[in-house]
């Protein structure tokens, strides 16, 4: 079950572009055809979402991100990305679940076309995190030095979300 923070944005591939920014040495923007130029991989991974699913073996094709943080050349101190959607969402990704192994940016799902529902045309793709990490409809990657929470991490969700360690909401300071 797809779950969004509002209606489902159209996408032009034609317009599209991927903004990759922040402490990088050579910010770049891809256009769609240039996305698809970059090495191709193929990963199966399980998908888990906070509310408590699993979905087992999804296959997800598109580029590593490690080939998109070896393009840019985040600086030394990059501790974390932000990723952002079109329907203005946003989540913060520790930058070393950001370059972990089977983690790419999606642009198909089970050898077809991302469809509209699960982020088309592009979704970040977090496999070692909660489904909530791996953004949808995907327009930029933010490489940060400093701690920033996204728009779920604001309303309490937890700044990682290991799901084997259950990480679905920051613990809240007791009331005296």
């Amino acid at each position: 079950m797809p779950f969004d923070i509002g209606p489902v944005p159209p996408a032009d591939l034609a317009r599209f572009r991927l903004r990759l920014y922040g402490s990088v040495a050579h910010p770049v923007e891809l256009s769609w055809a240039e996305l698809l130029r970059l090495p191709n991989t193929v990963v199966t991974q399980d998908f888990h979402c906070v509310t408590g699913w699993s979905v087992r073996d999804l296959v997800w094709e598109g580029v590593s991100t490690r080939v998109l943080a070896d393009l840019v050349r985040p600086t030394s101190d990059v501790r974390w990305v932000m990723a952002y959607g079109r329907e203005g969402y946003s989540t913060n990704i520790p930058y070393d679940h950001f370059l972990a192994a089977g983690s790419l940016v999606a642009y198909r799902l089970n050898g077809v076309a991302l469809p509209p529902e699960h982020g088309h045309p592009l979704r970040l793709v977090i496999p070692s995190l909660y489904a909530w990490k791996s953004a949808k409809y995907l327009t930029a990657l933010e490489f940060l030095t400093e701690f920033r929470r996204g728009h779920w991490e604001e309303r309490g969700y937890h700044d990682v979300g290991d799901p084997w360690r259950e990480e679905r909401y920051r613990k809240r300071r007791a009331f005296p």
